[in-house]
């Protein structure tokens, strides 16, 4: 249900995340076991519109159990880092990037609130800034975040996104192509529902989630305003899992079946800043 910023907000998100680290670890949905043999977690759309991070430092906001951002230094990126608020998530992603041989110079993950990353992190600007889906809702300020991911940013580098469509915040369960719900609403979304997307069925304590949507138009108006140059913004009609009952599986991802409307199910951003 919509409700008035709760008070504990953040302590509840965190409850929640901690409880499911160990329960995403464990899942088919991560796949640890694949991972750890060479899988490569990031989707196609992502290493064509980032390219080659050779060489590149990249940190990772909100970076979770770290499979993406040891997936950056597996592409050859010289220094990736990860900041999540979950100290479990961080934990466990520090193990994984020692398990694969990544040294602390190579892979260093901080345990942080995102709003706090400019003091948390080893250096002050990376050549990337990359977050990547299911990121966003989880911040009630976005023109606070983009101030804080911008000023990450080195010259010559750039921030780059991949989040879900808030589109499919308002969308029927089933179908998703009718509208159910407002798309300017500012009030964060409280919910209470056990297990998660990793795995429906685990059985949960920390249940309350409290989460915000943005509109895309608010996104990349934070970021210009922040002072980084929007290079694109593409919408993909691809999603990570099953958001509604009637999306097909298909290489890996899910898509609309043919004989239905297409609505943007992801998009994925990329905001530069000048050299000079």
């Amino acid at each position: 249900m919509y409700t008035p910023n709760p008070a504990g907000w953040r302590e509840s998100n965190r409850r929640r995340w901690d409880e499911r680290v160990p329960i995403h670890l464990a899942s088919d949905y991560y796949d640890l076991a694949a991972f750890r043999a060479g899988k490569d977690p990031l989707r196609d759309f992502e290493r064509a519109e980032i390219g080659d991070v050779t060489g590149r430092s990249l940190l990772h906001l909100q970076c979770h159990i770290g499979l993406d951002t040891l997936a950056w230094a597996r592409h050859g990126a010289a220094r990736v880092v990860g900041l999540d608020f979950s100290e479990p998530a961080v934990a466990a992603a520090r193990g994984l990037a020692a398990e694969l041989g990544f040294t602390q110079d190579r892979a260093a993950f901080v345990a942080a609130d995102v709003y706090d990353a400019a003091g948390a992190v080893p250096d002050s600007t990376y050549d990337i800034v990359y977050t990547g889906a299911g990121a966003l809702c989880w911040l009630p300020d976005i023109r606070r975040w983009a101030e804080t991911a911008a000023s990450l940013v080195a010259p010559g580098g750039f921030l780059y996104l991949a989040e879900f469509h808030p589109l499919t915040d308002v969308l029927d369960d089933a179908t998703g192509t009718r509208i159910e719900h407002d798309y300017f609403a500012r009030d964060p979304w409280v919910d209470d529902g056990p297990g998660g997307y990793a795995d429906g069925d685990a059985v949960t304590v920390h249940n309350r989630s409290v989460e915000w949507q943005h509109p895309v138009g608010e996104v990349v108006t934070a970021l210009a305003q922040a002072g980084l140059r929007v290079d694109f913004l593409h919408e993909h009609d691809v999603t990570l899992f099953r958001r509604f009952a009637a999306l097909e599986p298909r290489e890996g991802l899910y898509r609309h079946p043919a004989t239905s409307p297409r609505v943007p199910l992801m998009y994925s951003l990329k905001a530069g800043r000048p050299r000079s």
